[in-house]
């Protein structure tokens, strides 16, 4: 059934576009698109017109909205799943016990300003048999936890990416297929993405663009890995890219050609392109709103493998490297 709560009147709701982003989402000047609202789902606050939130089959999200006027009204529809309306711009919702993504939306009574939350229900990663999902390979995540911190606890589900959802906008200017882990495998793949790495992101892309460097996404060159991948490659027991929390990021608008671009004109692809990435990010730290997306920054230099490009997680504390 669709539902939709109009300041806690219960009326019919409507299905929604999943694929496709806030109008001019590729207009020739960037914007961020931000709603003329934000609202808070449990501990993330969200000011976009589109953004995504993962859940556990069951799981209750509590969502309270802030406007600039508190007898602004927004109006809140759903697809499926069990709303209560708790007061004015505040509910509770139960999502689906199904994997699959129920969107939400908001919209500001009078503007008609809008914002659209992809809710992921995610497949528990007690579904997996050994080292695999539903025929993926996930591999073993440490049981230990490094330096005893939660952030390491393995993931409780999993995102279910099939041909029909991976070109699904997760935030404004990222797609879900962004994320996917490298290793070869056909449909269904899996991964892990964590909110707070999608607003860092969003936060970055409008950062570069104020700067002058003008790109409607970022280049991912990494996101989600699974221990299996990892272990193949090398890389340290304890990833922040195992956890859904980090992306090796770059420029690359002119041309785009999978490599960092040219950012300071000097005829030459380097580490001083990284580092005009990694100063753009680092410029943030220490100011108030970006504190919740605080984590890991690294700069790398080109190999025979890759490009130059920066790293950056949301582990939830300050860490810097590369020379």
């Amino acid at each position: 059934m669709r539902y939709m709560f109009r300041c806690g009147v219960f009326t019919i709701g409507v299905v929604l576009c999943l694929t496709c982003g806030p109008p001019g989402a590729f207009a020739a000047e960037f914007s961020p698109h931000k709603a003329e609202f934000t609202v808070q789902v449990n501990n993330i606050v969200i000011p976009y017109k589109l953004m995504s939130v993962f859940v556990m089959p069951g799981e209750i999200l509590r969502l309270w909205v802030a406007t600039s006027h508190e007898s602004d009204c927004v109006n809140l529809r759903a697809y499926d799943g069990q709303m209560i309306a708790d007061s004015q711009n505040q509910w509770h919702w139960r999502a689906p016990k199904l994997p699959g993504i129920y969107p939400l939306s908001l919209e500001k009574g009078k503007s008609a300003d809008s914002m659209t939350l992809n809710v992921f229900v995610m497949r528990p990663s007690n579904h997996s048999k050994g080292e695999y999902l539903n025929g993926y390979r996930i591999g073993k995540y440490p049981q230990i936890l490094l330096k005893n911190l939660p952030i390491y606890k393995p993931p409780p589900g999993f995102i279910e990416v099939t041909p029909q959802n991976s070109e699904v906008r997760v935030s404004p200017h990222f797609k879900l297929r962004q994320f996917l882990c490298k290793q070869e495998n056909g449909y269904p793949q899996y991964l892990v993405l964590k909110e707070r790495l999608l607003l860092k992101l969003e936060l970055i892309l409008a950062k570069v663009n104020e700067k002058g460097y003008r790109c409607d996404t970022l280049h991912i060159m990494s996101g989600y890995r699974t221990p299996y991948y990892n272990q193949t490659i090398g890389n340290v027991k304890y990833s922040r890219h195992l956890y859904g929390g980090a992306a090796d990021i770059f420029i690359d608008e002119n041309p785009p050609d999978a490599m960092m671009d040219d950012l300071n004109h000097d005829g030459k692809i380097n580490f001083k392109d990284a580092a005009i990435l990694y100063d753009v990010v680092d410029e943030m730290y220490g100011k108030k709103f970006y504190a919740r997306l605080a984590g890991g920054l690294g700069r790398y230099r080109k190999t025979h493998a890759h490009g130059p490009f920066v790293h950056v997680d949301v582990r939830g504390f300050r860490a810097r490297w590369g020379d």
